[in-house]
């Protein structure tokens, strides 16, 4: 299998977000957003994906964070849209659920070619620090939609918000990994009837 390297540049009067991924990296990481918790999250995310992710993003954050979060999504789905390419050879599908302490999380994704988010998460709190976690779906459906990609995320238990938002972003990032993998018995094949994604 070719390198799944991509680079994505989106610039417009909101924010400016450069971005390379590699899909079968180590999880090597440089990610400068301005919005610590999404820094965060999206640490998780390249870590438990082992996906190397360089992305840096300047935004409106003056107005608020809303711009920067869902620009960050709609660029990163964008990179997994490109690395992936006709998606030959691919599961296709990945699933994961990841604990943490209180708090468990499921999520299913399939990259499809059709975007669909089916998001079922609520937070004790409206804020994780200054975070707003509406955003966190936000981010999402950016994803989804510019990913071509169909995502479940469900949260089944949790009193913590912060431990909540860990156990989806780890769970999103163990699912994709699985769902981008080669799979040996597709070999050079679509993972579809259709013969298309």
């Amino acid at each position: 299998m070719t390198a799944r390297i991509s680079s994505v540049r989106r610039h417009t009067a909101e924010t400016q977000i450069d971005i390379e991924l590699n899909l079968d990296g180590s999880g090597e990481s440089r990610i400068e957003i301005g919005i610590p918790f999404l820094e965060h999250m999206l640490d998780q995310f390249r870590k438990h994906g082992c996906f190397d992710i360089d992305l840096r993003a300047t935004g409106d954050l003056e107005v608020d964070d809303h711009h920067t979060v869902e620009d960050t999504g709609i660029t990163l789905g964008q990179a997994f849209a490109k690395a992936l390419g006709d998606k030959k050879g691919i599961r296709r599908y990945g699933h994961a659920y990841v604990p943490l302490d209180e708090a468990l999380s499921r999520v299913v994704v399939d990259f499809s070619g059709r975007p669909g988010l089916d998001y079922h998460v609520r937070y004790p709190r409206a804020r994780i620090g200054e975070f707003d976690v509406d955003l966190i779906h936000e981010f999402f459906q950016g994803f989804v939609n510019h990913a071509q990609a169909t995502l479940h995320i469900d949260n089944m238990r949790g009193d913590n918000s912060h431990h909540i938002a860990e156990t989806v972003f780890k769970a999103f990032a163990r699912a994709c990994r699985m769902a981008v993998e080669p799979d040996p018995r597709m070999a050079a094949g679509l993972p579809s009837t259709k013969g298309v994604l």
